[in-house]
């Protein structure tokens, strides 16, 4: 089998560097070239200056023999990646009669004029090998000099990825001669990077040479990601699923779910599984816990409603907390987030409820109570169970690891199947 390239994605456009947009694909671009077992060695992004890519493909294919650049093939003046690389290869533009054709036909059937900015979109260098964009007007271009592969695609992510997944990945796959690799992740939650590592530290090192593992955490919990690679004897997922049982033995409750799904995806699919619904009481997150769990399909078999009680008017008008629970405990207190759930699974009619109050921040706290301060409560037919947390990193991420506490509290206390 021979070497495997290494792979950089260069993405070009001022307007990543001024952070006006986000590089979402080069994310996408690693997942899948992950897949079939490439490695990204670098990745760069570039401004819409002539100089400066021809200095960063300079630099590419120093490092790489596969080059993926995206962005910089649109039909406005600043759109120079074309131009760039026709000289950069020696060639000049010729008209690709099989896209302009596509071209004619989209805007034939949004019956459209189409202008001559749109007509040069079938402009490609003489020496590429087109790679058809059926989702759009620019065409990918591919590009092999001096043993190295440049790729060149549009910057509009639903057209990446098109170009990627039809054209690009199999095309690597065939002239490489990849193996496909195997992986298989595990989600935990409530347990830190180190703390997980400590756990599981001897069943990591007896791995074979070919399986990794990588940890990658998210706020309140870390992906594991068992990663293994072709060694030429058979059967390998079938080996590292062997290797399943005892980890998820050492990881007992932390583990929620096995596969690319998000804990409120694995709670919503345990309150499906067992016919309860759920409703939520929210103040410091203000709805988001809410969003959270909406935010996946189906949502509205298990969730009926919430309350954003964030005023302590509210908090007594609608949950029926007990002024005097306020007075004594305050509005960020077990014993406040308790009467916030109990108060929610009766007015909203629901098996099991969840409630969230804290001091998000930047201010607000007390010698007590500091900043980054947060209750949260489960309340179903059997009784009510409340935690208490201090955790600041800054507002958003205190209001993100209560959402994600609070739908652990919700895994780990939903009553069983009957």
């Amino acid at each position: 089998m021979p070497q495997l390239p290494d792979v950089e994605i260069m993405t070009i456009g001022d307007e990543l560097l001024y952070g006006q947009v986000i590089d979402t694909n080069s994310a996408f671009m690693g997942q899948e070239l992950a897949k079939i077992g490439l490695r990204v060695r670098q990745i760069s992004s570039v401004s819409d200056r002539a100089d400066e890519i021809v200095a960063a493909l300079d630099q590419a294919r120093q490092r790489a023999q596969v080059v993926l650049i995206t962005g910089g093939l649109g039909p406005t003046k600043d759109d120079l990646t074309k131009h760039v690389l026709a000289r950069y290869f020696g060639s000049e533009l010729v008209l690709h009669e099989p896209t302009l054709a596509h071209v004619e036909d989209i805007f034939r059937r949004f019956k459209r004029p189409m202008l001559d900015v749109n007509r040069q979109q079938a402009l490609v260098p003489a020496n590429c090998e087109v790679v058809f964009n059926a989702v759009g007007t620019a065409p990918g271009m591919w590009f092999e000099d001096q043993g190295t592969v440049f790729v060149s695609m549009p910057g509009v992510p639903h057209e990446m990825k098109y170009l990627m997944t039809e054209g690009v990945l199999p095309r690597l796959q065939q002239r490489f001669q990849v193996k496909p690799i195997e992986h298989i992740v595990v989600q935990t939650v409530g347990l830190g990077e180190s703390f997980l590592a400590e756990q599981i530290a001897d069943w990591e090192a007896a791995l074979p040479a070919n399986f990794k593992l990588a940890y990658l955490p998210y706020l309140g919990g870390v992906r594991l990601r068992l990663t293994g690679s072709d060694d030429g004897q058979p059967h390998l997922r079938q080996r590292m699923e062997a290797l399943l049982p005892e980890l998820r033995t050492r990881l007992g409750e932390h583990l929620f779910a096995e596969g690319e799904i998000k804990l409120e995806e694995a709670v919503g699919q345990l309150l499906l599984a067992r016919g309860l619904t759920l409703g939520t009481a929210e103040s410091c997150t203000g709805g988001l816990l809410a969003h959270k769990i909406t935010s996946i399909p189906g949502s509205s078999a298990y969730f009926r409603g919430s309350i954003v009680a964030y005023h302590n008017d509210i908090k007594t008008r609608e949950l029926g907390v007990l002024p005097a629970t306020l007075a004594a405990f305050g509005a960020v207190s077990e014993e406040t987030v308790r009467e916030m759930a109990e108060g929610a699974r009766i007015r909203l009619g629901t098996d099991v409820a969840l409630a969230t109050s804290g001091i998000a921040g930047p201010d607000g706290g007390t010698p007590d109570k500091p900043v980054g301060t947060i209750c949260i409560a489960y309340a179903d037919a059997r009784g009510t169970v409340s935690r208490k947390f201090t955790f600041n990193r800054g507002r958003q991420l205190n209001v993100e690891y209560t959402v994600t506490m609070a739908l652990n509290l919700l895994r780990q206390n939903l009553p069983a199947t009957e």
